[in-house]
């Protein structure tokens, strides 16, 4: 068999986010359906001024494939030392049934998508069927991507945003409404934006002051994307004490996400997690039971969703003869 490589031009123009919400919407099922190994994943923080990088690794047994990525962040000099991205990312895909390499693919585009995809797919399960104003804390290319995605399963009416960069935030509202026409208003307070939020977006890196409880409005449903590791917070951990609590991996949130910080103050016990989202997708267990709720979403990332994006891409390259095969085994 021949290996096919995918370039980042090429996977960008392989798939929609319509399609990234299908296969996050699949990752969630097959990891609540025993359908997925998924091993903890690694990260590597290495010495001032680089960043870190992460190892996930998951099979998917529905589909025999195994994928691999490796996706680092915060390689400041990159671009002037090395000429190449700050951030990078890398998937692999592999035949399970021979172990053999099918694909080589940039996944700094994956990341990105699946990511913005898994917040559009709590909304669905999770946000108040009359929610129109989105508040967004952080306004880099992962809060862009929630409102690619969130835009594609409910109707923005506005966004409220807060950046500590006042650049960044000019660029997010100058980009968002050239692109999609949804008005986007600078908030003068990270408080004034949350105040305002039917779904509050949270895209930090994890080490800024806090949401605090007593800003969050009853029936706000909360995604929390910038907790990933230890050492990150984005909430007041008061908030988790009465809200009900989503995440998509119980293992990963009480190990490396937002959930862990209450949890490690006493505020609630492990048996307050409400579920898994693949539950509620399942069916299993309860989304949204009141309009008054608050709901976290608390999104670590998954292996799997990287594998069932990534083999999407795969399958819609081989369709539509996209990308480069070569001989990697000789």
């Amino acid at each position: 068999m021949k290996t096919l490589l995918l370039k980042k031009g090429e996977i960008g123009r392989l798939i929609c986010m319509k399609e990234v919400i299908g296969a996050v919407e699949e990752a969630y099922k097959a990891f609540n359906s025993d359908q997925v190994e998924q091993p903890d994943y690694i990260g590597i923080h290495l010495p001032s001024p680089r960043g870190e990088i992460d190892f996930k690794l998951g099979y998917h047994k529905a589909n025999e494939v195994i994928s691999m990525k490796a996706s680092s962040g915060g390689f400041i000099d990159n671009p002037t030392a090395y000429g190449v991205p700050s951030g990078m990312g890398t998937i692999l895909l592999f035949d399970a049934r021979s172990g053999a390499l099918m694909c080589v693919m940039d996944g700094s585009l994956i990341t990105g998508l699946r990511t913005g995809a898994a917040g559009a797919v709590s909304v669905k399960a999770l946000a108040r069927k009359n929610a129109k104003k989105i508040a967004s804390v952080g306004t880099g290319n992962q809060a862009r991507m929630q409102i690619r995605a969130i835009n594609e399963v409910m109707k923005i009416e506005e966004i409220h945003a807060w950046s500590r960069t006042p650049d960044t935030l000019s660029k997010y509202k100058t980009d968002i409404e050239r692109e999609f026409g949804i008005p986007v208003i600078v908030a003068s307070s990270k408080k004034g934006a949350v105040a305002q939020a039917d779904i509050l977006i949270t895209t930090t890196r994890g080490k800024g002051e806090l949401v605090e409880v007593d800003w969050v409005k009853p029936g706000t449903h909360i995604i929390a994307i910038g907790t990933d590791q230890r050492g990150k917070q984005e909430l007041d951990p008061e908030l988790f004490r009465t809200a009900k609590i989503v995440v998509d991996s119980i293992t990963q949130c009480t190990e490396k996400g937002e959930t862990w910080h209450p949890l490690n103050s006493n505020i609630i016990a492990k048996d307050d997690i409400h579920a898994e989202i693949g539950e509620i997708l399942l069916g299993r267990k309860p989304g949204r039971e009141s309009d008054e709720e608050i709901t976290i979403f608390d999104s670590t990332g998954m292996a799997i969703q990287d594998s069932t994006t990534a083999s999407k891409i795969y399958q819609n390259a081989v369709d539509n003869n996209v990308g480069t095969f070569f001989q990697f085994f000789e």
